[in-house]
């Protein structure tokens, strides 16, 4: 109050003169009592407005997610410098994100979940802070989350990195959680994966894909067998014939007629942290005299154009769910690109040696049975992974082997013996 009546008799003092000092009294009177007026508008408005600006919520304007069952990105777009919390939830897995004295102003229609997050939520709270609460569809981590300057025009933008994790993990990083503040507040340029976590001693793993599923059959044999529910019924046995071998802990990606994404085959391995991943398959091609099993490995090029012709038709498995990923995605790309790691590849190597040994001693294999091309299902980056063809269901003698309980039990106990040989030498090695 004293600034406001300090500034008042200044008016009137400035007032004053304007009327002694102009030569027409009425007109520098009627100036003055103007100026007078606007200068006292300014005085009560200006610090009104300040107020309100200083008082004025942040505003969450836009929200974008991108990527896959493995790996997403999650891009919150705010009007300024956001001081985001986050923490993490289990039962189910969530991550929440609190934006405080922040106002919402996002379509609700871009809040569309995806990849790895099953369910997104947001709302306010009492206290005026914003809560963004993503839902995963199993466990994950928190690999980096950022508060970044908008390069493209005003506003700063929240960009979080999520990643398929298992169990102990998303547990280890509870854990790490509760012994701080049980959140945590970001900063400019943060990383805030937990890193490496020590693994305990645990029974080697071992993750069977049945390929295909649901809506997308695969390949139909001469006498009408599906290949999703041929290798559906070899999976299963398979499953058993681990567990009832050795010290395994034996997965399923699938044990229902259900679809799944090859990414989200990709994450359950990883989710169980599976030292072994094994894609089944059973394939038809235009030359109807071929027949035999193949094993696959990972290569961004194809052994031939017959590795690569099938890997085009496996990649394209997505498309009977309306989920094709684009090659032309950047993010995608990225994420597809950074999954082959050459240490995974020597294991997944020497695996497909150890298993095409011990399939020719019971079971008919083509012509170079070990190959290579561009698999998608075989991409995770820490996840030795091969693919099996079992036999071509285009050819009657391979379908009735496929079809044949005595066969798939000599082929099974195969794969179970290679597995043998393949745990016993990364226990031996350490590796």
């Amino acid at each position: 109050m004293g600034s406001k009546a300090t500034a008042h008799k200044g008016i009137a003092r400035f007032a004053g003169r304007v009327c002694l000092d102009g030569k027409d009294g009425f007109g520098a009177a009627v100036r003055a009592l103007t100026v007078a007026v606007a200068v006292i508008l300014a005085c009560l408005c200006a610090p009104t407005v300040v107020q309100a600006a200083e008082t004025a919520p942040t505003v969450a304007t836009g929200y974008k997610m991108a990527g896959d069952a493995e790996k997403i990105r999650v891009v919150v777009d705010v009007d300024r410098e956001p001081q985001p919390k986050w923490f993490l939830l289990r039962g189910p897995n969530r991550l929440v994100l609190d934006l405080p004295d922040t106002r919402l102003a996002i379509d609700a229609h871009d809040l569309k979940a995806r990849g790895l997050v099953r369910n997104v939520r947001c709302g306010r709270l009492d206290d005026g802070t914003a809560r963004l609460v993503l839902t995963g569809k199993g466990p994950f981590l928190v690999d980096k989350l950022d508060v970044l300057k908008n390069e493209e025009g005003a506003g700063w933008r929240i960009a979080i990195d999520l990643k398929a994790a298992s169990a102990r993990e998303f547990e280890a990083a509870l854990a790490d959680q509760a012994l701080s503040t049980g959140s945590t507040a970001a900063t400019k340029g943060q990383r805030v994966g937990t890193g490496p976590v020590s693994a305990p001693s645990h029974r080697f793993t071992v993750v069977v894909d049945a390929g295909h599923g649901g809506v997308d059959g695969g390949a139909e044999g001469v006498t009408g067998a599906v290949e999703k529910d041929v290798t559906l019924a070899f999976a299963r046995l398979l499953r058993d014939k681990l567990a009832a071998a050795g010290p395994y802990d034996v997965f399923l990606t699938r044990d229902s007629d259900v679809f799944l994404r090859l990414d989200e085959r990709v994450a359950i391995a990883r989710q169980h942290e599976a030292d072994l991943f094994i894609s089944i398959h059973a394939d038809t091609i235009s030359v109807k005299s071929l027949r035999g099993a193949t094993v696959y490995t990972v290569s961004d090029k194809a052994t031939d154009a017959e590795a690569q012709a099938l890997a085009d038709r496996e990649n394209l498995s997505d498309r009977f769910a309306g989920m094709e990923i684009k090659g032309d995605d950047p993010e995608v790309t990225d994420i597809l690109i950074d999954l082959i790691r050459r240490e995974t590849h020597s294991f997944s190597l020497r695996f497909a040696r150890t298993l095409v040994g011990q399939l020719s001693t019971t079971v008919g294999l083509i012509n170079n049975p070990h190959r290579e091309a561009g698999f998608r299902v075989l991409k995770a980056p820490d996840v030795p992974s091969v693919l099996v063809e079992l036999g071509y269901l285009s050819n009657a003698k391979d379908e009735a082997q496929l079809l044949s309980s005595d066969w798939r039990d000599k082929a099974a106990d195969s794969i179970v013996k290679a597995v043998g040989l393949f745990a016993q030498a990364r226990l031996q090695t350490g590796g």
